[in-house]
């Protein structure tokens, strides 16, 4: 670069939104890593902190107001959530820094889950689109769902603590008092209609800590995969959660698939439902779809069909 075009070079904006209650470890080093790793002759890097729940997303929306390039959310799905729906059908990419209990988007992009590699995804400008979904008007980026998981993720939104260890003692305790609604789901390929244990609207292949909930769905294809699980028993348990872990669910003969661009999902009663593992108050009515390609995100791989290209 001669000194005309150095005069004349701007370097690109970056906001970095942590949230301070993410996950099980400090964020006190955060910020020095940040400054350290990312190259500040080419960045001006602003790093915010979030104070409550939906503040990421005002922080987010102001720095798409002031054109900034980037907009990178430091925490797990609940934060990248809050942060990726301000920045929707927008100029302006999302970054991931994982620092949350399950990272099921990061993950899925294959953002590392190391806070110093992730961080570096930053100074390759990687950026690919990437599709999100809407369940009766609400954003959703990894999944969303009715059933088990949402009645756990619930009971999760009530404890102070995070961490798989957490989690597992929600899913025991929710599973022996738990009660499979019949469900009837619509879209244009087929119809399911029947009691189930899990129903859940994949954009991405996981809900977190490489836990497979729909294996084979592509970020990329403007379509959902519906995960439908019937009802299970205790014995059940340990096979559904292998095949899960080594994304061989859809082997189980408890498993259902559906693969589409819009459903209507129809339950007994409204109730529970968890979009990227926030509950939420849904009426008995569900309707989902997919926006294709509406998001632009900073990986570190391309990702083109499901399979990672360099």
């Amino acid at each position: 670069m001669n000194n005309r075009e150095y005069a004349n070079f701007q370097r690109k904006k970056i906001s970095v939104i942590i949230n301070p209650v993410a996950g099980t470890k400090s964020k006190k080093s955060i910020p020095e890593k940040i400054y350290r790793t990312v190259n500040t002759e080419i960045f001006d890097i602003q790093i915010l902190y979030t104070e409550r729940k939906g503040h990421a997303t005002e922080i987010a929306a102001e720095a798409v107001k002031n054109k900034v390039d980037y907009v990178v959310a430091a925490g797990g799905d609940g934060t990248v959530n809050e942060v990726a729906k301000a920045l929707i059908n927008t100029d302006t990419v999302l970054g991931i820094i994982p620092i949350g209990s399950g990272n099921g988007l990061a993950r899925d992009l294959h953002i590392p889950m190391n806070v110093n590699k992730s961080i570096s995804v930053l100074n390759q400008n990687n950026i690919i689109k990437i599709d999100y979904g809407i369940a009766n008007d609400k954003v959703f980026f990894c999944t969303c769902g009715a059933g088990f998981d949402a009645e756990v993720s619930e009971k999760v939104s009530t404890q102070s603590k995070r961490g798989i260890v957490m989690y597992i003692k929600n899913m025991i305790c929710t599973f022996y008092h738990f009660e499979p609604e019949k469900y009837k789901i619509t879209c244009a390929e087929a119809i399911f209609e029947d009691r189930a244990f899990v129903v859940t609207c994949a954009n991405a292949s996981q809900y977190g800590n490489n836990t497979y909930i729909a294996p084979n769905a592509d970020v990329q294809d403007g379509k959902m995969n519906i995960s439908i699980i019937k009802p299970l028993s205790a014995l059940n348990v340990p096979r559904i959660m292998i095949q899960m872990m080594s994304k061989r669910l859809m082997k189980n003969s408890k498993s259902v698939e559906l693969i589409t661009a819009q459903a209507t999902i129809e339950r007994e009663k409204g109730g529970v439902m968890h979009l990227d593992g926030n509950a939420i108050y849904a009426d008995k009515n569900i309707n989902v779809s997919i926006v294709k390609q509406g998001l632009n995100v900073l990986v570190s791989k391309k990702i083109i069909f499901g399979r990672d290209q360099l």
